[in-house]
């Protein structure tokens, strides 16, 4: 295990990049290539669109569900382990579904199975990438997110002529050996220790709750191996709750619910673009084609977004730039229904594309910059998680709403607007929080309250002259650490 002060901005940071570049190709790249799947299967069997819906709405809602599973083998076994056993689930669910035999098995094989393998590998390799770096950050993520978008430029046309030649069941079991790659992107997850990670024992060695002589012992079991770390049941408790505490902080709450209506809008677009497409008189290659443009320039977003916000004049405002973002594509949603037309569709994938890939690689940006780097990875898997009931209830509800008005038109405009409720409650929270901010500030220079800045941007005072404590709050409740100005 390699030690470090600080994240390296770079060295092996850079294939930890690439691993999780290939981790997001076998992962989100192959789990949008199964929309491509949705009009065999419903010919197949002969089923409707809301019963079809479920397999792809089951393979998203495993993945991030099980999200904090993957969050957990990372921190408390080795997030190469959780990687490499996730390549192997999802590969088998891929192989198994390869055989089904009603839709049944479906939802269990290519559901269940495989969005348990790709919950494993998923979380862990992004929080690898933002222990590795700091400056570079969104950049770094840019490059590493971008996998989903290449990955769906090149597998979309790619799963379509598998079918032609192979039919669905040959390009299943094709994909599953494809995503066995996935054990070779754990093993490139070499894992690193920083200084503000070491939550060791003399942190706790404090507390009021460990006897003297077990401190002693404790002392000496801090040096071997993390898994001897059950030292007393207050104790575990103690140490899960410094893990999760970033659960109470305001600004994370805000971005828990936020992210519960985003996600319920984007689902659907991906499940229903090629069917959608098909229904207007597209053809199923020009339909396919359109997966590819959407793949391609989601690849421009992850990467000119990434390098852009972290310049200096926009680093301070990445918050805006992911619901800017995800309000763009809350519009191109809403304008859809009217683009009947190949030449329509393809500046809609464009432009779609583009933003999804935007927010996409912002997600544990700003995710880190709400919790900090050391709690990120439970923090993503939180994330992660709360992305599983939208991504389960949004495309079946669409496919609903199909069946029974006959038009994709309610579909996508209930994403729309979900997406730009997410954006604009996120919008209202942050003016609210600068107008309090700057409410605050107007009062310490009118008393002489000494300010403190805290990492996150949120301001304590300390009262150092006659102030009203009820004008006096401790903005401060979501962060660690801060420095005094």
């Amino acid at each position: 295990r390699a030690r470090h002060a600080g994240p390296p901005d770079g060295g092996w940071g850079w294939m930890i990049v690439a691993g999780c570049f290939l981790v997001t190709i076998c992962t989100r790249a192959v789990t949008r290539c199964i929309s491509i799947f949705f009009v065999e299967f419903q010919a197949y069997f002969g089923q409707d669109y809301a019963r079809t819906a479920w397999i792809h709405s089951i393979v998203d809602c495993a993945t991030m569900f099980c999200a904090p599973l993957g969050s957990l083998i990372s921190n408390h076994v080795s997030c190469q382990v959780g990687i490499m056993l996730g390549g192997l689930l999802a590969s088998t669910g891929l192989i198994l579904s390869s055989f089904a035999t009603s839709l049944e098995h479906l939802y269990l094989s290519l559901g269940v199975l495989t969005g348990l393998g790709f919950a494993l590998c998923y979380s862990p390799a992004i929080a690898m990438v933002g222990k590795y770096f700091n400056k570079k950050k969104a950049l770094a993520y840019g490059i590493a997110m971008s996998g989903s978008g290449i990955g769906t430029f090149i597998l979309a046309p790619v799963v379509q002529l598998l079918i032609e030649q192979f039919s669905w069941r040959g390009a299943l079991l094709i994909l599953g050996g494809f995503v066995l790659n996935l054990c070779v992107c754990g093993a490139l997850m070499r894992p690193i220790a920083l200084k503000e990670d070491r939550k060791t024992a003399p942190e706790f060695l404090e507390q009021d709750y460990v006897p003297e002589a077990q401190k002693r012992d404790l002392k000496r079991m801090s040096v071997c191996s993390p898994l001897i770390k059950v030292w007393s049941h207050e104790c575990l408790c103690y140490c899960s709750w410094k893990e999760y505490d970033f659960l109470l902080m305001p600004g994370f709450m805000v971005l828990a619910v936020s992210v519960l209506f985003m996600a319920y809008g984007c689902s659907p677009l991906f499940v229903y673009l090629v069917p959608y497409a098909l229904s207007v008189g597209v053809s199923h290659h020009q339909a396919a084609f359109l997966m590819s443009i959407l793949g391609v320039i989601d690849i421009i977003g992850n990467i000119t977004f990434g390098w852009l916000t972290d310049r200096r004049c926009l680093k301070k405002h990445r918050h805006f730039c992911y619901l800017f973002a995800v309000g763009m594509d809350g519009l191109c949603c809403l304008f859809l229904p009217v683009l009947q037309k190949f030449p329509l569709l393809v500046p809609f994938s464009f432009t779609f594309g583009y933003f999804d890939g935007a927010y996409v690689t912002l997600i544990p940006v700003v995710t880190a910059d709400v919790v900090g780097t050391s709690s990120l990875s439970s923090a993503l898997g939180v994330v992660y998680f709360l992305h599983a009931i939208p991504y389960l209830v949004s495309p079946p509800v669409a496919g609903w709403l199909v069946d029974t008005t006959g038009s994709y038109t309610a579909s996508f405009l209930l994403s729309g607007f979900s997406m730009i409720f997410s954006s604009t409650l996120l919008c209202f929270a942050s003016l609210a929080k600068k107008i309090k901010r700057t409410h605050l500030r107007s009062l310490t220079n009118d008393t002489g309250t000494k300010e403190h800045i805290w990492t996150n941007g949120a301001i304590a005072y300390s009262v150092t002259a006659e102030l009203d404590q009820k004008d006096v709050e401790f903005l401060a409740a979501d962060t660690n650490s801060y420095s005094n100005r």
